[in-house]
């Protein structure tokens, strides 16, 4: 009496072989991936003097409160066209030259920094390099060499057809 086993099929032609490999494919794959997004997208490193920066939080404050405390506030235009920048400031400071800082929330690298020159008693004219997209924080105070005691803050999305108020808080 001849027992005869049932054919064993090659274990290429076998589901777990393929399901085991699969998942470490997937797993190489996905941490390729993931490598390559974490290179491209690299947002730094907690800054050395992170305790410093954090305490200059106070003094932000204090020079928006500054603002306040001379009744100021601003209105800004950005032709998208040409890329002038119009700031119109109402108060009792009038420096010859601001400092308008646009931050980028997400990107340390898209931050752009203008210096805008008094043209009329009130009126501020800089142009900017490039149009702008996407939204903004906006700081403007005195140029560092001036009394830059008080900043005016705002946000906008652009590009934007109106004016932005800038005030002392946000």
């Amino acid at each position: 009496m001849h027992t005869t086993s049932p054919p064993v099929t090659p274990w290429y032609k076998q589901f777990w072989p393929w399901f085991i490999i699969a998942l470490l494919a997937s797993s190489v794959t996905f941490s390729m991936v993931y490598l390559v997004a974490s290179i491209r997208y690299f947002d730094g490193t907690v800054a050395q003097d992170y305790y410093r920066r954090g305490l200059a939080i106070n003094e932000q404050l204090a020079k928006q409160e500054r603002a306040g405390q001379l009744g100021l506030a601003a209105q800004l235009r950005v032709d998208a066209l040409t890329g002038d920048v119009i700031v119109d400031l109402q108060g009792q400071r009038r420096p010859e030259q601001l400092h308008l800082a646009w931050i980028f929330p997400t990107e340390h690298g898209r931050d752009r920094h203008l210096t805008l020159q008094r043209v009329q008693q009130g009126r501020y004219v800089g142009t900017l390099d490039a149009p702008l997209r996407y939204r903004w924080y906006l700081y403007l105070q005195p140029t560092p060499g001036d009394d830059a005691a008080w900043r005016l803050t705002g946000e906008a999305r652009f590009p934007h057809e109106g004016s932005i108020a800038l005030t002392p808080g946000i």
